[in-house]
C-alpha cells in the first residue's frame, strides 16, 4: 500500500458519457469547497474478457463509499468511471480494479492512491492501465488540454414545461452567460453550451433558472468542463453524465421514522400545498404534516409509534408507502426501549427446544425447521416445518418446539415493511454446510476425549509468547514438490494442528525437522493464535469444495460457529465443533494455549448479512449521506456502541471461552469498536478466567464514532485490561508497512533510537523523550511482522536488495532479539523463526497454498535460525525482568546507557520483580562491530547474535564486542 506521488499535469478531451447516479445521495452535485469529483480512465488488456469494476475509498476526511463502481462510460483511452465524494480534497483516495469476487486486475495487486496534490479545481482525474501499477495525472497516450466548452445540457421537469427556462453558465472563476432551453427531445429541454475556456478549467458552473431569475431550480452546480453531454433533473442537485432512468410517475420514494414521534416522507417531484391536504396516514394518529423541503414532508405523531406496526402513508396521486424504521433505530431512545439482556438463540433439551430472536421492527417472524442432508447442501425440498413465533418482551420473538430437535436445521423468515427475508440466527452455535442454516445440537455430544477445563499456567499477561498461524498453513506443506511433505496426515484441518510426532518427510522418509505441533512446542511459545476459525463466507471458501480455494477468513458469516472447511466433514454440524475442541484440548495437553482471531468489526456483505436482514439499519454505522460507514476499508462498520451489537460481541466471546476453552481473543481492527464494549469484554471474560488475553489492532480508524469513545491506542488508558498491537516498534524496526522501500532501525535508517526505546519499555510514559500509548506495559503487543503486509524477510529484500543474504539474516535476527528483550507481550508470526517468505506477496489473503504454506523445508535449511529464536524465547522465560507488568517497575529497574549512533544499551536490575541477576543488553544496528563498556562486575554472555539461550557462551567483563546487525545479552555472574 505505497503512497506514490506523481507530477501533476492536465491533458484530456473527454468524449464519453459518465454517470454520477450510482450512489444517490442528498445534495450530491459538486459543491465547490465541499466535494471532489473523481474521474478514472481505465485501459483494459487487449484480450480482456473479465467484467472489471472499480473499488474506491477515501482516507481522511471521514467519508467512505462502500460499493463497487461500474465503468459507465468510454472514451478513446478506454473505460471511464466517475464518482463524487462529498468531501473537499481528501488526503488520499484509494482505487482497485477488481471483480465482485475480488479478483484483482494486473496492476491492482497493490493499492493505488490518488493523493491530494493530484486534485485540481475540485477534480481528481487520473488514467490507469491494466498491467501497469502507475497512476497517471494526464493521458499517457498524449492528448492536449481542451480550451473550449462544447456541451449539450438536457433538463427534465416533471411538468414537462420548458418555456422561459434556461441556464446561467460560466467557466470556473469567469464571466457568466444566459442560454435558453431552445430545443426539446424525448428526455426534456435541451440547451447547447459553447464558450471559450482558455485556462482549461476543469469545471464550469450551472444554474437552471426561469426568465430573468423569476424562479431558480436549486443552487449552483459544477460540471466537468470537457464532458460532451450532461443531464439534469428538476429538484435533483445531481449532475448526470449519462441519461438517468427517471420514474416519471408521481411516487412516494420513502417514508422513514426519524424518532418515535416523527417521520420523513420523500417524493420524486416537487409538491404543493394541495398535497398536504390530500395525504392520509393509516395505522397511527397524526398530529401534524408540514412541508420540509421541495420534495419532502415531516409527519408528526401524537404518541410513540410501534415500529413493528403497519403504518401507511397514502395519496390519491402519489400512491402509498409503508413506514420503515430510519434514524430512530440508531437513537439512544431505541436502545432504551428495546435492548434485551436475556438469552438469545436456541436453548436445547431432549424434550423441547426454545428459540428466541431479537427483531423489534419485524411485523412477523416464522421459525423454519429443516432436515439436514448428510452429503449435500439443504434445498427447499428439505424444509420440514414452519412455525409462527410469538412476540416476547422488548422486541423479541419466541417459539417453543416439543420433541428432540438434535440435528435439525433452522432459519427465521422475517417479515418487514419492505418484504420477507430468510435469515440464520445471529446466535446460531452450530451450522450446516456453508452456514446457510443454523442447526440445533446437543453440545454434550461434541465433547472430545479427555475434554476438561485444565489449561497451561499463565501467571501474568506478559509471560505470553504468541505464535500466529493459520489452520491450513501449518500442515498443508506438500504442494511445492512431491519430494517434500509436512508429515501431517490431516492437512488443512483442525486435527492436523495437534498431530504429535510429525517430521518433515523427504522422499517419504522422516527427517529430524519437527513440524506442526512438535515444532511449536519445541520452539517454546506459550500461545498459538489462529487467524479466523469462525464460520466465514462461502465466497471466500466453499465448504463443499474446501481445497478449491484459500482464504484467511476475514469475511464473517456466522460469529458463533466454527468454520467447516477445516473439519473432516462440513455437512455434519457436530463434527466441526468436536474437532475444534479436539484441537484446543490437544494444545492444552501439550502446554500450549489457544487464541482466537475475532472479526466483529464488519460482515462480509452488510446488506446480505443476517444482522441486516433481521433488524435492517440497526447493527451498522452510517455516513451522513446514508451509506454504510467504511472505516474498516471493506465496506461496512458494525456499531458496537449500540446495545445489541455490544451484547452480541460480549455474549459471543464468553460463549467461545466457556464452550471451547479458548484462552485469548485478538480483535481485528479493534479501533472500530468503542471503549465501553472492550471493557465489557474484559470484564465478562474475567468472570470466566482472568488469564484470558484480550488484545487487538487499536488503530485510529475513520469511522463515525466520537474519537473519545474509539477503542484505539489514543484511548488505551481507558482500557487497562486490553492490549494493543504496537505498530510504533513494528515500523520503527523495519520501516513503514505502507512504503515498500522505507527502512527502519535494523535495516539502515538513522535516528530511530528513541522510537525503539519506547517500544522496549512497552510504550509506557518512561521519560520526556520516551513516551508511548500505554499506561502499563501489559497493554503492548510487541511484534515486527504478522499475517498482514510483507513478512520481515520479504521487506528486507525490498529495502536492502543489494545487501548480502548473510547480512539480511543478521538484520532479521536483530529484530527478533529486540522483540524478545522488550517489555510487553511478545508476538511472533509463524515462520518468522526461519525467515518466512511469501515471495513478496504483501496481502496473501487468497493467494495459493504455495505462497501461504509453512515451508518446512526452509525450516530445515535454516535450522540455526530456528535454534536462535528458540534460545531467545528460553532466555526471555528465564528472566522475569523482561516481562514486568507495572510501569513503575519498568521505570525503576530498566536503565538506558549512553551509546553511539544506531546502538541501544540498557540494563535490567536484579531488583525487578522476580529477577535474580542483573541483565545488560545491547542492540547494534550498524554495519560494523561496536565495543560497548559493561557495568562493573563479571558477566556471562548468553546471547551474541549467533547463539542465544540461558547457557553461558563465555565470560566477559569491562567491555563486550557487539557484532554488526547483532545483539548481545550478558547476565551478572
Amino acid at each position: 500500500m505505497v503512497n506514490k506521488r506523481w507530477k501533476q499535469a492536465w491533458a484530456v478531451v473527454l468524449t464519453f458519457a459518465l454517470v454520477f447516479s450510482m450512489f444517490p445521495m442528498s445534495s450530491s452535485a459538486l459543491d465547490k469547497g465541499k466535494s471532489t469529483l473523481v474521474v478514472v480512465h481505465y485501459q483494459e488488456a487487449p484480450d480482456n474478457q473479465t467484467d472489471w469494476n472499480l473499488w474506491l475509498w477515501a482516507n481522511n476526511p471521514d467519508y467512505f463509499p462502500n460499493k463497487a463502481f461500474a465503468f459507465n462510460g468510454e472514451d478513446d483511452f478506454g473505460k471511464v468511471a466517475a464518482y463524487e465524494f462529498p468531501v473537499d480534497s481528501p488526503e488520499k483516495l484509494g482505487l482497485i480494479v477488481r471483480t465482485d469476487n475480488w479478483e484483482k486486475d494486473k496492476g491492482s495487486e497493490n493499492d493505488r492512491f490518488i493523493t491530494s496534490d493530484m486534485i485540481k479545481d475540485g477534480v481528481a482525474e487520473v488514467w490507469i492501465k491494466s498491467g501497469d501499477s502507475k497512476i497517471y495525472t494526464s493521458n499517457p497516450d498524449g492528448e492536449t488540454a481542451a480550451t473550449d466548452v462544447d456541451m449539450k445540457v438536457h433538463y427534465f421537469r416533471y411538468d414537462n414545461t420548458y418555456t422561459d427556462w434556461g441556464l446561467w453558465t460560466w467557466p470556473d472563476g469567469g464571466d457568466g452567460q444566459s442560454i435558453n432551453f431552445d430545443e426539446t427531445d424525448a428526455y426534456g429541454g435541451v440547451a447547447n453550451v459553447k464558450f471559450a475556456n482558455p485556462d482549461a478549467k476543469k469545471l464550469i458552473g450551472l444554474v437552471t433558472k426561469k426568465g430573468e431569475w423569476a424562479e431558480k431550480d436549486g443552487e449552483d452546480r459544477f460540471a466537468l468542463s470537457t464532458a460532451k453531454e450532461i443531464w439534469l433533473v428538476e429538484g435533483d442537485s445531481t449532475i448526470y453524465y449519462s441519461e438517468p432512468e427517471i420514474d416519471r410517475s408521481p411516487k412516494i420514494v420513502s417514508f422513514e421514522a426519524d424518532t418515535f414521534r416523527q417521520a420523513e416522507l420523500t417524493l420524486n417531484r416537487v409538491i404543493d400545498e394541495k398535497f398536504l391536504s390530500e395525504l392520509t396516514v393509516e395505522g397511527a394518529t397524526v398530529e401534524s404534516v408540514e412541508k420540509s423541503g421541495d420534495k419532502s414532508v415531516t409527519v408528526r405523531f401524537s404518541a410513540d409509534i410501534d415500529l413493528a406496526a403497519v403504518i401507511t402513508a397514502k395519496h390519491p396521486t402519489f400512491g402509498e408507502k409503508v413506514l420503515q424504521a430510519g434514524d430512530v433505530l440508531r437513537s439512544p431512545e431505541f436502545d432504551a426501549k428495546y435492548a434485551y439482556d436475556g438469552k438469545l438463540g436456541v436453548t436445547y433439551k431432549h424434550s423441547k427446544s426454545q428459540f428466541v430472536l431479537w427483531a423489534p421492527t419485524a411485523q412477523d417472524v416464522k421459525l423454519e425447521l429443516w432436515n439436514m442432508p448428510k452429503t449435500r447442501p439443504a434445498s427447499d425440498k428439505d424444509l420440514k416445518k414452519t412455525i409462527s413465533m410469538k412476540r416476547g418482551e422488548r422486541g423479541t420473538w419466541v417459539a417453543e418446539v416439543r420433541g428432540d430437535l438434535d440435528g435439525i436445521g433452522y432459519t427465521y423468515n422475517v417479515k418487514h415493511a419492505s418484504g420477507s427475508v430468510r435469515a440464520v440466527d445471529p446466535y446460531a452455535t452450530a451450522v450446516g454446510v456453508n452456514g446457510d442454516q443454523g442447526v440445533v445440537v446437543d453440545l454434550n455430544e461434541t465433547k472430545p476425549k479427555r475434554w476438561n477445563s485444565m489449561k497451561p499456567k499463565l501467571a501474568k499477561r506478559t509471560d505470553a509468547i504468541i505464535y500466529e498461524t493459520h489452520v491450513r498453513d501449518l500442515s498443508i506443506f506438500d504442494v511445492t514438490s512431491d519430494k517434500y511433505d509436512s508429515g501431517i496426515t490431516n492437512k488443512g484441518k483442525y486435527l492436523g494442528v495437534v498431530e504429535p510426532g510429525t517430521r518433515l518427510l523427504v522422499n517419504g522418509k522422516k527427517t529430524a525437522t519437527k513440524t506442526g505441533l512438535d515444532h511449536m512446542k519445541d520452539l517454546g511459545v506459550t500461545h498459538v493464535q489462529f487467524i479466523p476459525v469462525y464460520d466465514y463466507n462461502t465466497a471466500s471458501v466453499d465448504e463443499t469444495k474446501p481445497d478449491a480455494s484459500y482464504n484467511w477468513g476475514y469475511d464473517p458469516k456466522n460469529y458463533n460457529a466454527p468454520e467447516g472447511s477445516y473439519s473432516t466433514n462440513p455437512y455434519d454440524a457436530k463434527v466441526r465443533i468436536r474437532e475444534m475442541k479436539q484441537m484446543i484440548q490437544g494444545l492444552h495437553d501439550n502446554n500450549l494455549r489457544a487464541v482466537m482471531d475475532v472479526v466483529y468489526n464488519h460482515m462480509f456483505d452488510a446488506q446480505a448479512s443476517n444482522l441486516h436482514k433481521i433488524v435492517p439499519g440497526y447493527y451498522y454505522r452510517y455516513t451522513e449521506g446514508g451509506d454504510f460507514a467504511n472505516g474498516t476499508g471493506v465496506g461496512n462498520d458494525t456499531a458496537s456502541e449500540r446495545k445489541m451489537m455490544q451484547k452480541l460481541i460480549v455474549d459471543s466471546v464468553v460463549y467461545w471461552a466457556k464452550e471451547y476453552h479458548w484462552d485469548g481473543f485478538r480483535f481485528d481492527l479493534m479501533g472500530i469498536h468503542d471503549v465501553k464494549t472492550m471493557n465489557q469484554v474484559r470484564s465478562a471474560l474475567n468472570k470466566v478466567d482472568p488469564s484470558i488475553l484480550v488484545f487487538g489492532e487499536g488503530w485510529d480508524l475513520s469511522t463515525p464514532l466520537d474519537p473519545a469513545k474509539k477503542a484505539n491506542q489514543k484511548n488505551a488508558y481507558k482500557m487497562p485490561g486490553v492490549a494493543h498491537f504496537n505498530d510504533n516498534i513494528r515500523d520503527g524496526l523495519k520501516g513503514s508497512v505502507f512504503v515498500d522501500t522505507d527502512n527502519g532501525f535494523i535495516n539502515g535508517k538513522a535516528g530511530l533510537e528513541n522510537r525503539i526505546k519506547t517500544g522496549i519499555v512497552g510504550e509506557i510514559d518512561y521519560s520526556a523523550d520516551i513516551k508511548g500509548f500505554t499506561k502499563e506495559p501489559t497493554q503492548a503487543i510487541t511484534y515486527v511482522e504478522a499475517h498482514d503486509n510483507h513478512t520481515l524477510w520479504d521487506k528486507l529484500e525490498l529495502t536492502n536488495a543489494k545487501t548480502s543474504e548473510a547480512d539480511r539474516t543478521k538484520m532479521h535476527r536483530l529484530a527478533s532479539s529486540i522483540l524478545l528483550t522488550s517489555q510487553g507481550t511478545t508476538f511472533i508470526h509463524a515462520g518468522q523463526e526461519f525467515m518466512r517468505t511469501k515471495e513478496g506477496d504483501h496481502n496473501s489473503y487468497k493467494s495459493p497454498d504455495r505462497i501461504n504454506q509453512m515451508d518446512w523445508k526452509r525450516a530445515a535449511d535454516r535450522k540455526a535460525d530456528v535454534q536462535y529464536m528458540k534460545g531467545l524465547i528460553e532466555m526471555r522465560k528465564d528472566n522475569p525482568g523482561l516481562r514486568m507488568t507495572k510501569a513503575v517497575d519498568v521505570k525503576k529497574n530498566l536503565k538506558f546507557y549512553k551509546a553511539e549512533a544506531n546502538v541501544i544499551s540498557y540494563s535490567i536490575d536484579d531488583k525487578a520483580p522476580g529477577q535474580k541477576k542483573d541483565l545488560f543488553i545491547t542492540h547494534n544496528a550498524n554495519a560494523k562491530t561496536v565495543k560497548v563498556k559493561l557495568p562493573s562486575g563479571q558477566w556471562n554472555l548468553i546471547v551474541d547474535g549467533k547463539q542465544a539461550g540461558t547457557k553461558t557462551i563465555k565470560r566477559v567483563s569491562g567491555t563486550v564486542d557487539v557484532p554488526a546487525h547483532g545483539s548481545v545479552v550478558v547476565k551478572q555472574r
